[in-house]
């Protein structure tokens, strides 16, 4: 029997190379950057063009799918997870550093069925290293399968808000901010780093990373120390529980939304 999770998986994998591709080339051209939400959201015509490209390609071989993408929620599209295949697509994450040069730039897909994550995709495509997981069955970096780090004690850190969310100093060799956060969440599904968290993240920035730390070993809670919610934008990932629980112990959390109610 033909699994049509894996097909989707394969076929995700060659749009996404095309997707890398496209941003490769826009950067040897001058790139057009328009502002957003504030002067530090920031979107470019390849966001556009990159997200149109996996839209059309996926929808064209699976119609009846449902899409959250980043660039259509910004022209208006709803972000509502229902139990229909769900593609949720991030075609630069990491715009600023793709606006700079800054050579962390991925593309982020994740698959969700029943609003639960089946597979996810996140492609470094300036390094080429092409980060994939489908659940129960590992994570992979260009073919060859990553784990996380087995330590209770952090050395190696990707916060995001650690100046402003942080109760008490935590410990640590070095903190770390490619600038991406499905790099971030990829660095430590293979060990690069011991945690990352996130408060105003969307579905789109963890939805693909999610699944490849998982299948890494990894542990994703949420900031109170709960359970994991796609929709709540915001997270902490870590190569171990022990790891996410001192981190939730010491954040102090304020409110972000959620992507399904904004």
């Amino acid at each position: 029997m033909s699994d049509p999770w894996q097909e989707c998986m394969d076929h995700c994998v060659e749009v996404t190379k095309k997707a890398g591709e496209m941003i490769r080339e826009a950067l040897q051209r001058d790139i057009a950057v328009m502002q957003k939400s504030s002067p530090v959201d920031l979107v470019t015509e390849t966001d556009q063009k990159v997200e149109q490209l996996i839209i059309s390609s996926i929808k064209e071989k699976y119609p009846t799918h449902s899409f959250i993408g980043e660039e259509s929620v910004a022209a208006g599209a709803p972000s509502v997870l229902t139990d229909n295949p769900t593609w949720i697509i991030d075609p630069i994450d990491g715009t600023t550093n793709f606006v700079h040069r800054f050579p962390f730039v991925s593309v982020s897909i994740g698959f969700t069925v029943k609003k639960e994550i089946e597979f996810g995709i996140v492609y470094s495509c300036i390094e080429d290293k092409m980060y994939t997981a489908r659940k129960g069955k590992g994570a992979f970096c260009n073919g060859s399968p990553i784990k996380v780090q087995s330590r209770e004690n952090l050395t190696e850190l990707s916060p995001k808000h650690l100046e402003v969310g942080s109760k008490h100093p935590i410990s640590i060799h070095r903190i770390r901010s490619p600038g991406s956060a499905a790099v971030n969440m990829c660095l430590v599904a293979c060990g690069s780093a011991d945690a990352y968290y996130h408060m105003g993240i969307h579905c789109w920035d963890m939805a693909g990373g999610a699944a490849v730390v998982t299948e890494a070993g990894g542990v994703i809670m949420d900031i109170s120390g709960g359970p994991f919610d796609l929709m709540s934008r915001r997270l902490i990932v870590a190569s171990s529980r022990v790891i996410a629980e001192r981190i939730a112990k010491e954040i102090t959390e304020f409110q972000v939304g959620r992507d399904d109610t904004e």
